[in-house]
């Protein structure tokens, strides 16, 4: 059984998402930043960065939570 976290924060969104063996989605946690990005008329790069820098540690341990595994027992964390 391979246990991967995915972490994603390319744009404004910051995601993580724990799967097992490639097909079992045990968890999908996604902090979106729509309505700090709508008082600026657009994403702007450097508030994008920041929100990821404040949400990033909650999002990835609720991903955990969420899946019932640990730091430990994961096999891989994969990040774009």
């Amino acid at each position: 059984m391979t246990t991967i976290l995915g972490i994603e924060t390319s744009c404004d969104e910051t995601a993580a998402a724990v799967v097992v063996d490639g097909l079992d989605i045990r968890s999908n946690v996604i902090s979106t930043q729509v309505e700090l990005h709508a008082r600026y008329g657009g994403v702007g790069p450097e508030v994008a960065s920041r929100a990821h820098l404040e949400s990033i540690n909650a999002v990835i341990t609720r991903a955990l939570d969420e899946a019932g595994v640990s730091l430990g027992e994961l096999d891989a964390v994969a990040a774009c």
